[in-house]
């Protein structure tokens, strides 16, 4: 067998290079991805923080009062379209609470929100609160009214029954 010439040498060292240089750029795309997501996780949970931050401001918590004098969805609804008709401050207050809820459900609809994370932290909050404000929906023009919260309301529900919810095999 004879030696390689120079021709061969150089195609096998430059081949070599090319497999290093190719190694190398797969590595980093893959610890970009890793980074990129990291940076999603991060951005989730600070979108999520200032969603609970808000929950807990003063204006949200004068809706929830409000809200917590009806003792049934139907006397919301009632009180609700009058103080709709009368514009009343007390309609203003209440439709802070559909709109922070309309908002998450956008924000989630687009991919800004994890729905896992807004899951965790407002499974029952979300639905019990689509529950009590369903009635007044439906009496203002029903859920094209506020469509992302009933969609993200239906998911939620939708994913508490689900079997991989309930822990069920």
């Amino acid at each position: 067998m004879s030696d390689p010439n120079w021709a061969e040498e150089v195609t096998a060292i430059f081949t070599a290079i090319g497999s290093i240089g190719l190694l190398s750029t797969l590595g980093l795309a893959i610890f970009a991805g890793q980074q990129v997501r990291e940076s999603q996780r991060a951005r989730h949970a600070q979108v999520a923080a200032e969603f609970l931050r808000r929950w807990d401001e003063e204006d949200l918590v004068e809706t929830r009062r409000l809200v917590a004098q009806f003792e049934t969805p139907h006397a919301l609804a009632d009180a609700f379209l009058e103080y709709i008709a009368t514009n009343s401050r007390s309609a203003y207050v209440l439709y802070r609470e559909l709109d922070y809820f309309e908002q998450l459900s956008a924000l989630e609809s687009v991919g800004a929100l994890d729905f896992d994370l807004i899951n965790v932290l407002l499974d029952p909050r979300l639905v019990d609160r689509w529950r009590m404000w369903k009635p007044s929906i439906d009496a203002i023009g029903g859920d094209e009214v506020y469509p992302m919260f009933a969609a993200l309301a239906a998911k939620v529900e939708a994913n508490a029954a689900s079997p991989a919810a309930s822990g069920a095999p």
